[in-house]
Formats: structure tokens, sequence, C-alpha cells
């Protein structure tokens, strides 16, 4: 009975430690991310075939077959269907993915660090020596939530690892800005409708407050990524495939900072109404 309490509170302390230290840490990683925010502003921008790794010139696309594992992320996706990441999705470490965020998507390496860490300490596993599949990535209301602008709720459809083309095409079709690109304003409403949608549908729906704002930052990569172009986001969605000379517009010299990041997923999370597409009560 002794032991087994010492044991508890060894594996609380244990615990609690390794919190302390991953939010210190973050506390530090946020500060070193606004000197990289201002470094950006005053640094050269990377130039057009610089901005990745392959310039542009992605390794062949192989779709995924039977028994690869995939997640409800589009852009993870697209790399393991190049053999950027492993092609069947398995045994990744979340140094390998803090690197191929960095080199493939020009995020910043706070950025980079901060959200392996996070889907580390959801997984429970150690960002240092940790591996995971991508399919583990679709654990409800982890990272994966409901009224997803790629996917159908997990209620309607448990496979995660596939995007849905109703929910993408009624998307790639909404923009309003010049040659029909999507815009914030764009995002919000589309996210707005199918909160509304998912809520309607879904006798199981939730979403917090921090799935909120996973959403709008997933959403939010159209736009700071791809300009919110339909032309490239079209085989990025649907087939979870980079196009042909597609490199992300975001050229900053250390990359997409989580400050800067902020500055679109703040505007499409705030411009959000679901209310607007609710039923009309009698």
């Amino acid at each position: 009975m002794v032991n087994a309490l010492a044991n508890t509170a060894k594996r609380s302390l244990s615990s609690t430690f390794a919190s302390l230290k991953f939010y210190t840490t973050v506390v530090f990683v946020l500060g070193f991310d606004a000197i990289l925010f201002i470094y950006n502003a005053i640094a050269p921008k990377k130039a057009p075939g610089k901005i990745t790794l392959y310039g542009g010139k992605w390794p062949k696309y192989t779709p995924p077959q039977a028994g690869d594992s995939r997640s409800s992320c589009p852009a993870l996706n697209a790399l393991a269907n190049h053999g950027i990441l492993p092609h069947n999705g398995r045994g990744i470490s979340f140094l390998e993915l803090n690197k191929a965020a960095r080199q493939n998507f020009n995020f910043a390496p706070t950025f980079c660090w901060f959200v392996p860490n996070y889907i580390a300490q959801i997984l429970s596993r150690d960002y240092h020596t940790g591996t995971f599949d991508l399919e583990d990535l679709s654990v409800h209301n982890g990272i994966e939530h409901d009224a997803s602008l790629t996917r159908e709720d997990t209620y309607l459809d448990a496979d995660q690892g596939k995007p849905s083309p109703r929910i993408i095409n009624e998307l790639l079709t909404s923009g309003t800005g010049p040659n029909g690109h999507i815009t914030v304003k764009d995002l919000a409403r589309y996210s707005s409708k199918r909160r509304a949608e998912a809520r309607a549908t879904n006798p199981q729906f939730s979403l917090s407050f921090i799935h909120k704002m996973f959403g709008s930052a997933n959403a939010s990569t159209m736009l700071t990524h791809f300009n919110g172009n339909p032309v490239d986001l079209a085989p990025y969605l649907l087939e979870e495939r980079l196009p042909d000379g597609w490199e992300p517009v975001i050229n900053d010299a250390m990359g997409l900072t989580m400050m800067k990041f902020n500055h679109t997923v703040i505007p499409v999370e705030m411009n959000t109404c679901e209310h607007e597409f609710r039923p009309k009560q009698d």
C-alpha cells in the first residue's frame, strides 16, 4: 500500500514537472518568436525557388495505398504522399516532423517546435524520442475537431484520413476575391456555415474554444501559404498533392512566425459567426 502510494506520488510529481518544463519552454519560445517576427520585417525575403527545400520541384506523388496511415491534416498527408515523410505514414518522429514543416512549408523554427511538441503532449509521448503514425493525429478532439473545412465530422465518417469532396468543392467555389481567390471573410463565412451544419447534423457535436482556434489556424494556411488561390488549393485539398511549381507565398527569411500567423488566424476566427447560418426558429 505504501509503495503504491509512493509510486503514484512519484508519477504525479514527474508529470507535474514535465508540464511545468513544457510551459516554461513555451514562454521562452514565444519570446524568441517575437524576435524572429522583428527580424523578418527587416531581412531580405527568400527568392522564388529558394523558399522550400525542393524549390517547387516536388518528389513524385503517389496516392496512399492500402494499409498506409493518413491523418486529418492535408499538409502532413501531402508530405507523406510525396515521400518527404514516410509514405506509409508510420513511425514518424516528432523531430522529423519539425524538420519537414520547416523545409517544405517555410514555417519559423518556433512554429516547428511548438506544433510537434503540442502533438507529443496530446499523445503523451516524448518529443525527443517518440514517434507516431499519421492516423494518431485523428484522435477526436485532440488535434482533429468537428466542423472541419476538409473532413466530415467523425460521427458521420470515422475515417479522418480522407478528404470530403463535398465540403472542399463548396469551399473552393466560395471565393469572392479576384479570380475567385478565397479571402479572410470567405473563410470565416464558410467556417460559420460548417459549424452550423455540423451542429445540426451531428448529435455528438462539440467545439471548444481551443478547437475553434485550431480550425481557424488550419484554414488560415490556405491564405498564408496559398494566397487563397483555388487552382493550387484544389489538388492540395482534394488529392493532398503539392502542385508542380508551387511554393508557399510566405517568403520571410526565417519563415512564418506564430506572431505573424495570428494576424490571419484571429481575424478569421473573429469574423466567424455560426448563428448567421443556424435554422431560424418559428
